[in-house]
Formats: structure tokens, sequence, C-alpha cells
């Protein structure tokens, strides 16, 4: 018998938001790497090209003719995942292996730049507040929408993560239920929050402050922390550090502080493998139902798939598919690893 080192032995990790395990095995980490290489482009995009549907005054694929526009632009989504027409169903509770419900919403596109080459990390803060701003509306707008109950703000970076278009955007699908992750994470806060009457993310930010060992970032109102139940090898979220429960209850301060924490954990990830780092990220809020929800409380999900290099990436295949969701660099060292990373971006850095 041996006493247990949770920096070398395998173990399990409760995630509260969602009320599931991820199992840690950090030995594994050692291992030598005969997987498949990703090929990551090293090709420098211009400011405008004009073969690209987003880019200003071009054609997208639907023929309509994109605005000169100047800062974000948003439009609906030419290939929309969901419809907004109304459908007549009447469920038949019989079908018991076999039911299935029509989902009406919303799918649209933000453009974050006119610029074809501009990343969140390489864009100023003025242009990353101008985003924010941009989602607040969005959020208010399809939020009003009467069968609106969700509106998920999110952005899948870099063709790795199945980008279809390298121009820098983001998307926001809106819709009349609540996801799958969302509901778990809602009937998890809520359970909190009456048990507490705070939120959970309230009581855990300060949990992890007090740690320190998996802050990658702090400032006066957020804090980019590596999550201790993280999945992805450099998953990280950022969390308001007031009780917030949606991005439009954000004051000025919050909104200029949540652009300067955006900005320096994006660089942060390019720098980690001088590399457009490719991720998944994905904004958690209140839902759009009429309901106070106290329970909820704002943050940031971002899952990057690279794991040792900017062409080894991980994948959720055999055990994660069948078991749960598994990793081997423990959380403590990627936030560890990031936390070094410079932030000043790599492309700024002047070559002797």
């Amino acid at each position: 018998m041996k006493n247990f080192d949770i920096n070398e032995d395998p173990h399990r990790r409760f995630n509260p938001l969602i009320n599931e395990w991820v199992l840690v095995s950090p030995h594994r980490a050692k291992r030598p790497w005969q997987g498949q290489n990703e090929t990551i482009s090293t090709e420098e995009l211009p400011k405008y090209d004009p073969t690209c549907y987003l880019c200003p005054g071009n054609v997208r694929a639907n023929g309509m003719h994109n605005p000169p526009y100047e800062s974000s632009f948003v439009f609906e989504n030419d290939f929309a995942a969901m419809k907004q027409d109304e459908i007549i169903f009447e469920e038949d509770i019989k079908h018991t292996f076999f039911k299935a419900k029509p989902e009406q919403g919303i799918s649209r596109v933000v453009c974050f730049s006119p610029r074809h080459d501009l990343t969140l990390p390489e864009m100023d803060l003025e242009g990353i507040e101008t985003i924010i701003k941009t989602w607040q509306k969005e959020y208010t707008d399809l939020g009003n929408i009467k069968y609106i109950n969700h509106v998920q703000i999110f952005e899948n970076k870099g063709s790795v993560m199945g980008c279809s278009n390298p121009h820098p955007h983001g998307q926001i699908w809106a819709q009349s239920s609540l996801p799958t992750q969302v509901e778990k994470t809602q009937n998890s806060l809520k359970s909190y929050y009456d048990r507490n009457k705070k939120t959970l993310l309230e009581d855990y930010v300060q949990a992890e402050l007090k740690a320190g060992e998996r802050i990658v970032i702090e400032n006066d109102h957020f804090v980019a922390l590596v999550p201790f139940w993280a999945i992805w090898p450099y998953e990280t979220m950022i969390v308001s550090k007031r009780a917030v429960n949606k991005i439009t209850n954000f004051t000025a301060e919050e909104s200029t502080a949540f652009a300067k924490i955006l900005k320096q954990l994006t660089t942060k990830y390019d720098n980690l493998f001088n590399t457009s780092f490719p991720y998944s990220s994905g904004i958690h809020q209140s839902p759009t139902d009429g309901l106070d929800h106290p329970e909820w409380h704002f943050h940031m999900h971002f899952y990057p798939p690279l794991l040792r290099s900017a062409t080894v990436k991980k994948f959720m295949v055999g055990y994660e598919m069948l078991g749960e969701s598994q990793r081997d660099i423990t959380p403590e060292k990627s936030a560890e690893i990031l936390r070094q990373q410079s932030e000043v971006h790599y492309k700024s850095l002047v070559k002797v």
C-alpha cells in the first residue's frame, strides 16, 4: 500500500456543474506518441480575401452581399441548424423508444472584425469590447423573442475544430429548449443555490483563489482558471467574481475587464505552441425564459484539443466514449504551463 499522490496516481475528479466524473491518469503523460499528427497551417492570411464569404462586400454562398462593415457584423446563418417555422405537433406518449419533437430556433453568425487575418488575441481591446457589446445586444434581442428560452454564444476556432471559414467569427444559436449540457448545468446550479443561497461558482471561485494552483489569470472582476475537473488538456474557464447571471448585467468596468482577460488568455493559448491555437469556446449564462435565475453565474468555457504540440491532438475515443471522460496531464500542471506563457503575442515579438 502507498499513500495517494494526486499528481502521480490515477484518480477520478467530480464536476459539480454537470454532476459527472472524469478519470485523471497523470502517469500516461509520459508515454511516447506515435499516433496521428495534425497538419497546422502556417500560411499568413491576407487582411482581405476576395474569395471569402465573410469579408466585407463579398458575396456569400446564398448570393447575398455583405455590407462594407467596419467592426463586428451579424447575419442570419445561411445554413442554419434550426428554423423559425412554427410546426404543429402532437406528442404520442405510446412512442416510448421513438420520441421526437420539433425544435424552433434561430442561428446567427458574428464576424468579429472586417479583417480576415485578425483573431481575438491579435485584436485591440476596443475591438474586443465591440464584440462583447454585440453579444449583449444579440442575447437581449434573441432572448426577448417569445419562444426563445436559451441563447448559446460560441466560437469554433481552427480547421481542426471543424471551422469551415478562417475569417474570425463566432456563432449564436437561440432555441426553444435548454440544450442537454445547459440543462445538466441548470439542475446542478439550482440544487446548489437552493441549499446554500449562493451560486455554486461564487463559492468555487473563492476556493480556487485560495488554492491558487489552477489560476491562470486574475483581474478585479474575472478569473481565468483550469477547472479542477477539466477534461481537455488545456481546458480553461473564465468566471466572473461577482455573481452576475448574464452578460447584459455587466458594468462598464466588468465589460472592459472581460475584454482584457479574453485577450490575455487567447494570447497565452497562441503562445503555447506558437500557432493560432484552435478551440471551441462558449458562454454559459442565464436562460431567457423570463425567470430570474439567481442560481446562474456567468462563465465561459474554452475547450482546446491540442495535447503536446501544435500537431498532436487529444481524441475523445474508446474509453471516453464508452466509459467516462479521461485526461493525462493534470489540471494543475496545465495551469502552470499556461501561467508561464507571455501575454505578448508571439507574432509581435521582434526576431533577432
